[in-house]
């Protein structure tokens, strides 16, 4: 169970003025707790903490980073159930991807806490004409400063991690504004975080509305912006952040392509394509969207992945049977729906699911779909999987590439001259070969181009945007 109530964590404190943000369950509808919700007037208090706290920061050496993030590791292995439980009602999260989105809010911070003691530098070798002789340099890397976070509904947990983690290894400081639909789980990361010795002032978790966060973006006194959510939403942000660095983690419609020599594992293609297309009830930017399958095994691949779609429990996440809970709210429910029945009407054909029950909307199979429909050229952003088959390779590989998105792809074969050309050719940050495009582990380099952002998280990525180099020449 939430508590009734959750403060803000302004400048390392918790405050609770007031009651007034609205967090609901989102597979009943009913209110699950209230949280407190910051103005204009608290956000500039915060970042004028911020500021202040920048130089005893910068002095707090490696070794106390490190301890902090490894006293969250372990308090949040302890609150394990916990942290589990609130995504499940404040996300509509299945308890089991709730879980497993814990294991990888505790994996984050471990991997901060390693490189919290080792972000280095160089020795630059200066003697490279006559007038640099006996120079000698160094380059040692530094923070950035105050760092802005804006973090997505759809891991409240582990894409706040990516955020906090890296600037608290770097020696940034920062403000985080979580989702307003899901704040409590960075609220419990808050609430260890001021358990440590961090100075003051170095951090403030802030939900707020919309409208009253525009400094987040705006304000001059930040030095980085790291935005994950939508690509409407993030280029938006950039036009408007000024001279600040900024890091963008957008969204997607990944692909998937299966290859003609797989139908020996077909089987363990389709699990992998299930478990990619419809684990978080579809809400990742890396989810599978298109399925790319070659001809000869097309046929054979459909009906396996329709059976197995048709097996997948949708409906209360808290039940350990559920594999599909609820969309985060109506209005995203609905737009799907709209978006099926715009499908449909253009030709496709729903081979299972793609009726919506209020929030819930089981695995849907789509087929013979025209590309041009939102379905396939947009970002769904729900368990709905649109497969189409190919004859030839190159082909495939322009009909991934023909989308204004690039985050990652997936791309199942035995042959290496295709792997290696997939990487060569598609258009991603990321190209997945023998697994789906939902596959993440949180030290690589993660991110996308095109629509789907700019820079990479993953911890040492982030790190690197956090800190700037900074050189030291000697005469000797």
């Amino acid at each position: 169970m939430l508590k009734p109530t959750y403060p803000y964590y302004l400048a390392g404190r918790a405050c609770a003025p007031n009651a007034d943000l609205v967090v609901h369950d989102k597979y009943s509808g009913q209110e699950a707790c209230r949280v407190a919700l910051a103005d204009a007037a608290v956000i500039d208090q915060a970042i004028a903490a911020a500021v202040a706290s920048q130089p005893a920061l910068a002095a707090f050496a490696p070794d106390q980073r490190q301890a902090v993030l490894k006293h969250c590791v372990a308090r949040f292995g302890e609150r394990r159930e916990e942290l589990a439980h609130a995504l499940c009602i404040e996300a509509g999260k299945p308890i089991r991807d709730a879980r497993g989105e814990v294991t990888r809010l505790i994996d984050t911070f471990k991997i901060a806490a390693a490189e919290a003691v080792r972000i280095g530098g160089d020795v630059l070798e200066l003697g490279i004409s006559p007038r640099s002789r006996g120079y000698r340099g160094f380059v040692k890397r530094v923070p950035i400063g105050p760092c802005s976070f804006i973090s997505p509904f759809n891991f409240p947990l582990n894409l706040v991690a990516h955020k906090v983690a890296p600037a608290i290894a770097a020696g940034c400081p920062w403000l985080l504004k979580p989702a307003s639909r899901t704040p409590v789980g960075a609220l419990i990361i808050g609430e260890v975080l001021a358990e440590t010795d961090l100075p003051q002032g170095s951090f403030s978790i802030l939900p707020c509305h919309r409208d009253g966060a525009d400094l987040f973006t705006t304000d001059a006194r930040f030095k980085l912006l790291s935005f994950t959510g939508s690509a409407a939403v993030g280029w938006d942000l950039k036009a408007r952040a000024g001279k600040k660095k900024v890091v963008l983690e957008l969204g997607g419609n990944a692909a998937c392509l299966v290859d003609g020599d797989q139908h020996d594992d077909l089987d363990r293609v389709v699990e992998r394509l299930v478990f990619g297309a419809f684990y978080q009830s579809g809400q990742s930017c890396i989810s599978v969207q298109r399925v790319f399958a070659h001809a000869s095994l097309f046929a054979t691949l459909r009906a396996k992945l329709v059976a197995a779609a048709q097996s997948l429990v949708c409906g209360d996440p808290k039940d350990e049977a559920t594999f599909i809970g609820p969309l985060i709210d109506e209005a995203s429910a609905a737009r799907l729906q709209d978006w099926i029945d715009d499908a449909v009407a253009a030709g496709a054909r729903v081979l299972c699911g793609g009726r919506r029950r209020g929030t819930l909307l089981p695995a849907t199979v789509l087929e013979a779909v025209p590309r041009t429909a939102a379905i396939v050229a947009e970002e769904a952003f729900g368990p709905v999987v649109v497969l189409e088959p190919f004859a030839d390779f190159e082909q495939a590989l322009a009909a991934v590439n023909a989308s204004r998105y690039g985050l990652q792809a997936g791309v199942f074969t035995h042959d290496l001259r295709h792997a290696l050309r997939a990487w060569d050719v598609l258009e991603v940050g990321g190209v997945i070969v023998g697994d789906v495009p939902s596959w993440r582990v949180d030290h690589m380099p993660y991110g996308g181009v095109k629509d789907s952002g700019l820079g990479r998280e993953g911890v040492r990525c982030a790190i690197e945007d956090m800190t700037e180099p900074r050189l030291l020449a000697i005469r000797g």
